[in-house]
């Protein structure tokens, strides 16, 4: 198999995703110093439109631009946040995940320019989030804070934090890393405190499904641990049907033993009711375990809890 001698690369244009593919240059150049890589940038609908994400195809705003370059041979290689990549339908036809990046940090961090921690914030504090999982779990944990809609790329939100529009604010602590301010974190939450979204902390490379040059090359990325856990959380959210508008919340882990598990919860929007189920895979493979904890939080109501939200 002829290696590639150049890897077009696809991503969106915000700081973050281009920080995510200057790591993926950084590692297929350290393992195979031999390809050159080059960024196309791309400007996607979620990065345009400012207001609720299900009018314009929820999660799949966020891809649908780089999947068409891909597609188009305009690209060879796509770098996701495995986070914004629906789980509830199937990869484009002809696309294929040809591997996924060990994972960052799964949790929350919450930015508060007093450097206060979230039990520590005064009542009618206002934290900036669109995130449903996010608003769900507040409501239930910290129902004396408000949350107001912020939608933007971290650094904007920053800025607009910066400007007065909320007094806090809640991001992922990876992205916060990834674009070099984890200066900002006032607080890393707990997994329990805050469960994270499905495909947290991970970067996932795409290819076309014959490519297989790059595919190969590519492929070399993968991180084994962190592959098992995509596949048992993207079939949990496959399984559930969950949308933009679901508040879901999960992550699996691979212990020190190598077993692997995974905890999910599916929240009400106002946090009364919370469904809850964590499983360990035993001799089960890691999508048959995404399965068995997908029908768990469905015998407990997750289907009409998650048909009753408006996406």
């Amino acid at each position: 198999m002829a290696t590639p001698e150049l890897i077009r690369i696809v991503s969106r244009d915000s700081p973050m995703a281009l920080a995510q593919v200057e790591r993926v240059r950084a590692e297929l150049a350290a393992l195979h110093p031999g390809i050159a890589t080059e960024v196309v940038p791309v400007k996607t609908t979620g990065d345009k439109w400012l207001g609720d994400l299900s009018q314009v195809d929820g999660k799949g705003a966020f891809t649908k631009e780089v999947d068409a370059a891909l597609l188009a041979g305009e690209a060879d290689l796509a770098v996701h946040c495995v986070k914004d990549v629906p789980a509830d339908r199937p990869l484009p036809a002809g696309t294929v995940f040809a591997a996924f990046l060990k994972r960052d940090d799964v949790r929350d961090a919450l930015v508060h320019p007093g450097d206060l921690a979230l039990d520590e914030l005064p009542e009618g504090t206002r934290i900036g989030t669109s995130s449903v999982r996010r608003i769900a779990q507040l409501s239930a944990s910290h129902p004396h804070l408000e949350c107001v809609p912020f939608r933007g790329n971290a650094n904007r939100r920053l800025e607009k934090l910066a400007a007065g529009e909320a007094d806090a604010l809640l991001l992922a602590a990876s992205g916060l890393a990834r674009i070099g301010r984890s200066d900002a974190v006032s607080e890393v939450l707990s997994t329990e405190a805050m469960c994270p979204p499905i495909g947290a902390g991970v970067l996932a490379l795409q290819c076309r499904e014959g490519d297989s040059a790059t595919i190969d090359a590519v492929s070399d990325l993968n991180h084994s641990d962190t592959y098992r856990e995509m596949t048992a959380e993207r079939m949990f959210l496959h399984v559930l049907q969950g949308h933009c508008n679901s508040p879901i919340a999960g992550y699996a882990t691979v212990g020190g033993n190598g077993e692997l598990s995974l905890r999910a919860c599916v929240f009400t929007p106002d946090g009364k009711t919370v469904l809850n189920a964590h499983e360990w895979a035993g001799p089960l493979d890691p999508a048959t375990l995404g399965t068995s904890v997908a029908v768990t939080l469905l015998r407990q109501g997750a289907r009409e809890l998650i048909d009753s939200i408006e996406h």
